[in-house]
């Protein structure tokens, strides 16, 4: 469990890290009290884009929580250190959470949406809260009347100094909402993914970035090696 209540950050944070220049084309700090979406549809690279934008604001100082629902927890850890991105040492210090919806090792836990999960004591302690994949724990059967309230709720979480970022797989959610989602977005990254040359070029486009820090690119092209983590593809930022 984390110790403290998070700390106030008024210009920011910061997800800088010495491999790749992630952050020199984007934004340079990720802004607080904030909802940042980052949405594609399977296999577009929405947990590796977390997943570095995770461990730049760990390098970085902030305490993190992370929901999963696509990995066990130790799944999730491994996937970290694969990539080369090691997290253990953040878990034992308490700067990092890890909660699964299959527990520890593969039991799943049915029954549980996405404002279940936000009610956890463990959000008041984070600065950053990261859910993966959100769009599957949208409640169904939600009315057009309720999408407010929803929207609500989330906005409730980030004006309590602390910042929400949701994974999102367009097939998974209703249209509407989806829309008004991202309207209320601070911070919206569309991912798209194709075939170039026999390879697969992946591209982050940076739709909207308020209260950036510094330079926002368009778009930056990316690639993740392994235990080399996130490289931008310098060929394709623009």
């Amino acid at each position: 469990m984390f110790d403290d209540a998070p700390k106030p950050v008024e210009d920011g944070y910061e997800f800088t890290l010495e491999q790749d220049s992630l952050a020199n084309a984007m934004g340079a700090r990720l802004p607080n009290r904030s909802l940042w979406m980052v949405q594609g549809e399977v296999g577009s690279g929405k947990s590796l884009v977390s997943q570095r934008l995770i461990y730049g604001l760990l390098e970085n100082g902030s305490k993190i929580l992370v929901v999963t629902t696509e990995l066990t927890t130790r799944g999730w850890i491994e996937q970290m250190e694969s990539i080369g991105y090691p997290v253990t040492d953040y878990i034992a210090s308490g700067m990092l959470m890890v909660f699964s919806r299959f527990g520890v090792i593969a039991e799943a836990k049915e029954g549980v949406d996405l404002f279940d999960v936000l009610e956890s004591d463990a959000v008041e302690k984070a600065d950053v809260v990261v859910i993966d994949s959100a769009s599957s724990l949208i409640p169904e059967g939600l009315e057009p009347s309720q999408y407010l309230t929803s929207l609500q709720k989330l906005r409730k979480i980030c004006s309590e100094s602390r910042s929400l970022l949701l994974t999102v797989d367009p097939t998974e959610m209703d249209g509407k909402l989806l829309h008004k989602l991202r309207s209320s977005c601070e911070v919206l990254l569309d991912l798209n993914a194709g075939f170039v040359g026999g390879e697969i070029k992946r591209t982050i486009v940076v739709t909207r970035f308020l209260r950036a820090a510094g330079p926002v690119q368009a778009s930056v092209g990316w690639r993740v090696e392994p235990y080399m983590g996130f490289i931008v593809d310098i060929t394709a930022v623009s």
